[in-house]
């Protein structure tokens, strides 16, 4: 079994590949980031100037010393050109959404198994500081039986988005398949699969072709249920996770710095990345043997997506299962491609 770095090459050089995945596979040891494909302007190499920049996705995928691929293109384009990289023997590590319907995601997995390579789903906010405190807290089962769990991902932003692939009519646009995928995830990796679910989505924004507001009820067994929301005309957020259950309750803001510090070029291996600043404790409050009531911050452990990497190259080299499992990718878009039961139209 190769010991040697994964050679690897980016599709896109957007806020994705220059944010969330080139820092890290040049900060991981286990990763050799050798290309990306630029049909227009070269920009890559004015941050990383050893980068060899291919003027097509062809091309790229033609060079047979590659094994990765990262698929970070607009959504619309990920089925086609996951699709061309995994026939090409290529691994693929494929941005959110991973396919906009289930059938488009079960073909990809048949192609993945038929060329004998991976197909891993890139879900980094498994990865946020906010989202590991609330893990911790679920899994350490001080709050009891849980009956109400609200996750939500609010901005507030009139305008129409400038990149017009957003807001256009086309597979994987809109709020749901954006935003979506990152809540859906959270949720199925924490809770599983959801027994049933309801969905409303609505279309807010003057002008907008697209939802810009969904909300989902998922039903657990024992009782539980999950919601999950997000809008783009929110203008004061209510905390990003809240849970109840029979002996307390947690409240926690959306705290994770990561994507600021990227954008202000941190490294995801300076000592303070993915800590949340002093103040954005959670609210935990959790029953005493005496059923009195006791109300504490809660502090995060630093997030770092670089936790991400790390499964992604251990399953590549060590063929260890990824985190990201091929039945809730399959359950995320059962969710995401059924039709709203409301969908408001403005």
């Amino acid at each position: 079994m190769s010991t040697a770095p994964i050679r690897t090459a980016l599709l896109a050089y957007g806020m994705s590949g220059k944010l969330f995945q080139a820092p890290f596979l040049s900060a991981h040891a286990g990763f050799d980031l050798v290309g990306v494909a630029e049909r227009t302007e070269q920009r890559m190499h004015r941050d990383y100037p050893g980068i060899r920049s291919y003027p097509s996705v062809a091309e790229l995928l033609a060079d047979p010393s590659l094994e990765l691929v990262v698929v970070n293109t607009p959504s619309n384009t990920h089925f086609d050109l996951a699709s061309q990289a995994l026939r090409a023997g290529k691994h693929v590590l494929l941005e959110k959404p991973v396919a906009t319907s289930v059938a488009q995601l079960q073909e990809l997995l048949a192609l993945a198994q038929q060329a004998g390579r991976h197909l891993l789903a890139y879900h980094n906010r498994r990865w946020d500081t906010d989202f590991g405190a609330v893990r911790r807290v679920v899994e350490s089962g001080q709050l009891g039986q849980l009956i109400e769990v609200h996750f939500r991902f609010d901005r507030y932003k009139q305008a129409l988005n400038p990149k017009k692939f957003k807001e256009e009519v086309l597979p994987g646009s809109g709020l749901l398949y954006d935003l979506g995928p990152h809540l859906i995830d959270q949720a199925i990796g924490l809770f599983g699969q959801p027994l049933s679910f309801h969905k409303t989505a609505g279309h807010y924004r003057a002008g907008t072709q697209v939802d810009d507001y969904f909300s989902l009820h998922l039903r657990y067994p024992q009782g539980l249920n999950v919601w999950l929301s997000s809008g783009l005309l929110i203008a004061d957020p209510v905390p990003a996770y809240v849970l109840h259950g029979t002996h307390g309750s947690y409240q926690k803001g959306r705290t994770d710095p990561q994507e600021a510090q990227l954008l202000a070029g941190v490294s995801p291996l300076a000592p303070d990345y993915g800590r949340e600043k002093p103040g954005e404790e959670a609210r935990l409050t959790v029953a005493g043997p005496d059923g009195k009531l006791a109300t504490r911050p809660d502090a995060a452990a630093p997030g770092n997506y670089l936790g991400l990497f790390d499964a992604v190259h251990q399953t590549i080299r060590h063929n260890a299962p990824y985190p990201i499992r091929a039945e809730q990718l399959l359950w995320q878009n059962e969710l995401l491609e059924a039709p709203a039961a409301w969908d408001f139209r403005k």
